[in-house]
């Protein structure tokens, strides 16, 4: 406790003890003698008091310039050190926070309001073994961001910009009317007549919150060391990465879940196109010479591609009469290796750009996760139930820059 705010409640005491000697006609010797006594030493803590908050001002000053010359660096480290060991024992046995741990459960907790523990979302990325991109992610635009999507994310892979929003809603105006050249048609003629600027929103809101859930039993809750660390890290990352990505993608805007790319073309104004036919570099290079049109890239390179296995087994096996090669060499050769995930429908891609910093879409997330304990549902069995809390929305601010392709038929088919 700062030595002011103790001084405060002593002053406090004095005065609430003065007020009932002052109060009494004829008070006795020892009473007067309090007084005395009591009236020397609240004017001395006046003194006391003034001193403390000089000294507690200049503490404050160094530690304000040390908090704002941390860097995302800085606090990614110390995200580093998190250890959900410590969550798991402090939810099971009331333990207390320590290190890294404690200050990072601090430090979202004044950002925003939790039930229960919470967790930085980059604290779910599995530690051993992994390979990712170095440094750290560079947000297209000036605001706080979550760190990259889980690795292998269908999502990133799309180039789709994850955020973190604090609290609120986000939204981005859209520019959709403007300026128009024109030519003077005689020599006083205008060069044209004037058009108004036009635009319009898209929100991400915090409509949209879904849950993962996990069993921890006895076992594994008296098990110690990296292996309750590791197992709580790999099953919330995967149910959580994928349900992101599901919702990205294949979001359907109802029953709670944030609308998604595929089922929200019409409302996006993706462009859709049902092929019809076997896949082949040609369909692929029609919707990149169609960005190309836009003017939303200048090199097939920009373009970001996915789609399910079974596109790439066709690609693969259709070769070029009296060649080796197949139209998947063809599209590689331009376009570098898409993603292929089962996370895309049967017979469908999508293909999106990065035009002038814009990301082809946002998702959203509202803080870090919301961990609470549920010590109760199964504890005929001695098990401990998890529920991670995940606020988060999607929304496309530029449709023109993805395209999907549908109705690629298997070969033959």
């Amino acid at each position: 406790m700062l030595d002011s705010t103790k001084i405060q409640r002593r002053q406090s005491e004095i005065r609430q003890a003065l007020a009932e000697l002052v109060g009494k006609a004829n008070p006795t010797e020892d009473e007067t003698r309090s007084m005395d006594t009591m009236s020397a030493e609240y004017q001395t803590n006046e003194t006391r008091y003034r001193a403390a908050l000089t000294a507690e001002d200049t503490e404050r000053r160094a530690a304000g310039a040390d908090l704002e010359t941390r860097t995302d660096q800085q606090f990614a480290e110390l995200v580093a050190g998190f250890e959900l060991r410590q969550v798991a024992l402090a939810l099971d046995e009331g333990r207390a926070l320590s290190g890294a741990t404690k200050e990072v459960v601090e430090e979202l907790r004044n950002a925003g309001g939790y039930q229960g523990i919470p967790i930085p979302l980059a604290a779910l990325e599995t530690r051993a073994g992994e390979t990712v991109a170095a440094g750290v992610p560079n947000p297209k635009q000036i605001r706080p961001i979550i760190d990259r999507l889980f690795p292998g994310s269908v999502a990133s892979r799309l180039g789709v910009e994850t955020i973190n929003i604090a609290q609120g809603e986000l939204a981005f105006p859209v520019a959709t009317a403007g300026a128009v050249f024109g030519w003077q048609t005689t020599e006083t003629g205008n060069v044209g007549a004037p058009k108004k600027f036009e635009a319009e929103e898209r929100s991400l809101n915090p409509d949209h919150t879904g849950g993962a859930q996990m069993v921890i039993t006895r076992k594994a809750l008296k098990q110690s060391g990296e292996g309750l660390e590791q197992a709580i890290r790999r099953d919330l990352n995967a149910v959580i990465g994928a349900e992101l990505d599901r919702i990205v993608i294949n979001g359907s805007g109802a029953a709670g879940e944030p609308l998604g790319i595929i089922p929200g073309a019409t409302a996006y104004g993706i462009p859709s196109t049902a092929v019809g036919a076997a896949a082949s570099w040609a369909a692929f290079r029609t919707q990149i010479v169609a960005f190309m049109e836009a003017n939303a890239i200048t090199s097939p390179g920009q373009v970001n591609m996915v789609f399910d296995p079974s596109i790439w087994a066709d690609l693969d096996a259709a070769l070029i009469a009296g060649t080796a090669t197949s139209e998947w060499d063809r599209m590689t050769k331009h376009v570098g290796s898409p993603a292929i995930s089962s996370a895309i429908p049967d017979a469908t891609a999508i293909l999106t750009a990065t035009v002038q910093g814009v990301a082809p879409g946002y998702l959203g997330i509202y803080g870090g996760i919301d961990l609470i304990r549920d010590p109760y549902t199964q504890a005929a069995k001695g098990a401990l139930v998890l529920t991670g809390l995940v606020t988060a929305d999607f929304t496309v601010p530029r449709g023109l820059q993805t395209r999907i392709l549908t109705g690629l038929a298997a070969a033959g088919g």
